[in-house]
């Protein structure tokens, strides 16, 4: 089986920069599918256009745009792509980064595919830091990583607690339901008084439930926002704001910038 070294991947690299033992790349998907491999160093991969499939001798995962997958470096698995265009952006970590900054390997266990919005907004970020690579980006950059390793410790700590049987309801509500995510209509939905569910829910959530909800909004426009064809309206009501306004209020709420002026700087880059 192929051993991947360190910033090797399956496509076509379309940019690569190298943050002190981190290593941030950009690469086009170009075959059908690829063999089985596994890679030297944990990574991330953060799809920005298509559909992809992650396989390991586990499961098969859908990775449409947007998608999150981490792939541990012990882990053999292919991928295939399920569009006719698909690209993706990665983060790989190499050990000696984990061990300077007195990051656990044990925070890094099975390959999975993340959920959880705040990771996603912090990969918007990463990303738009590696397309500027300007004199401040490598400090930017050092954040965001320790950022993220922060939210993957929460996570971890929030996935060790015993959930209630609801909870997993709710994440499934939250993540994929396109109605609108009401109190109430959660509490319809999930049988559990509403006081109940705004009180319990920010434990497993790491936030209050309707930070996660805003942010888990963010989360789907971040790809439509990649597609030129869509206006910014189109987006705001695709992913369940009221207005343009109040996505442009709650996008630099997060971004300090709004929706279109991150659009530019992608575009700019890309």
């Amino acid at each position: 089986m192929k051993i991947l070294s360190r910033g090797e991947y399956y496509g076509n690299q379309d940019a690569e920069n190298s943050f002190n033992g981190v290593l941030l790349s950009e690469y086009t998907y170009l075959t059908d599918s690829t063999d089985w491999h596994y890679h030297e160093n944990p990574y991330f991969m953060y799809v920005l256009n298509g559909n992809m499939k992650d396989c390991n001798t586990r499961t098969k995962t859908l990775c449409p745009a947007g998608s999150l997958m981490f792939n541990n470096w012990q882990e053999p698995h292919y991928g295939s792509k399920h569009s006719k265009k698909a690209s993706g952006f990665h983060l790989e970590f190499e050990k000696k980064w984990l061990e300077e900054h007195s990051i656990p390997l044990q925070l890094w266990e099975g390959s999975q595919r993340i959920q959880n919005p705040k990771l996603h907004l912090l990969f918007a970020h990463l990303y738009s830091e590696f397309l500027l690579s300007d004199e401040f980006s490598e400090v930017s950059v050092e954040l965001l990583l320790l950022q993220i390793c922060e939210a993957l410790s929460d996570l971890k700590r929030a996935s060790s607690l015993e959930n209630p049987v609801w909870i997993n309801a709710l994440k499934e509500l939250l993540h994929y339901d396109t109605s609108k995510l009401s109190l109430n209509y959660l509490s319809k939905e999930l049988q559990v008084h509403p006081v109940h569910i705004s009180r319990v829910a920010p434990r497993y959530l790491s936030m209050s439930l309707g930070a996660y909800i805003r942010i888990e909004k963010l989360k789907k426009a971040l790809p439509l926002l990649l597609d030129s064809t869509l206006t910014l309206t189109e987006i705001s009501y695709q992913v369940g704001f009221s207005d343009q306004s109040h996505f442009n209020r709650v996008f630099k709420s997060h971004f300090n910038m709004n929706p279109g002026q991150y659009r530019k700087i992608v575009r700019k880059n890309r």
